[in-house]
């Protein structure tokens, strides 16, 4: 399993120094991670790290609560995408969907999604915020949206990804989109458990460890 390759390399808390974000993306190209997950100020420092390597850079969007404005997301995300950014992690408008208000919901996620064109959306909902019901129809409405992917959480909230959540998910998108898990994913056992679920991106700061449990098995990751 080229495991590392659905590796979101993660460092979003509010001290990361330029020093720690050079690391984060030494690290990512040394394990060859799909990306590397940064706050918008860090964006063109990483891309500059990580430019010419096959390694992406995905900005965060409205985070960690999501209640900004619609035009100051959009305008977040295209400043992401001119800095270098290829994929874009945004969260929605949490109490505008459980306000019922899906028509503002649907419309902020397609406004983001047109403003960066053809790259990646990835779309969060928060999940430890909300009830099935919602999470279906915020998966819903992204798919509607044209997202990318749904991603369950923040890692700011009350609670991460759960093995629930992830397949609720996965059945409420099909083919349409795809699912990340993000949140509390720490070891191997658990990062499998994800990928067997369906989800086809993991986001966390511990993508190290678990490559090095992998090792430990006798596999290797993608070179």
């Amino acid at each position: 399993m080229e495991l590392n390759r659905y590796v979101d390399h993660t460092l979003l808390k509010t001290t990361a120094t330029k020093e720690e974000i050079k690391k984060l993306c030494d690290e990512a190209k040394e394990y060859k991670f799909y990306s590397v997950c940064v706050n918008g100020a860090n964006t063109a420092f990483a891309y500059d790290k990580v430019k010419g390597t096959n390694v992406k850079v995905a900005t965060v969007v409205g985070f960690p609560l999501g209640a900004m404005s619609m035009e100051s997301k959009i305008f977040e995300a295209k400043n992401a995408i001119e800095n270098g950014a290829s994929e874009i992690d945004m969260v929605i408008n949490v109490g505008a969907l459980k306000s019922k208000d899906y028509e503002f919901v649907e419309k902020e996620i397609a406004g983001v999604k047109e403003a960066i064109g053809k790259n990646i959306l990835k779309v969060i909902i928060e999940t430890c915020y909300l009830t099935d019901s919602e999470k279906v129809k915020a998966c819903e409405l992204a798919v509607s949206a044209k997202a990318d992917f749904v991603k369950t959480s923040t890692g700011f909230g009350t609670g991460g990804a759960t093995f629930e959540d992830v397949k609720l998910m996965k059945e409420a998108v099909g083919s349409k989109a795809k699912v990340k898990a993000s949140g509390g994913i720490r070891d191997l056992k658990t990062a499998r458990k994800y990928i067997e679920l369906g989800a086809e991106r993991l986001g966390t700061s511990s993508g190290i460890n678990i490559i090095k449990e992998l090792s430990v098995e006798g596999e290797k990751y993608k070179k």
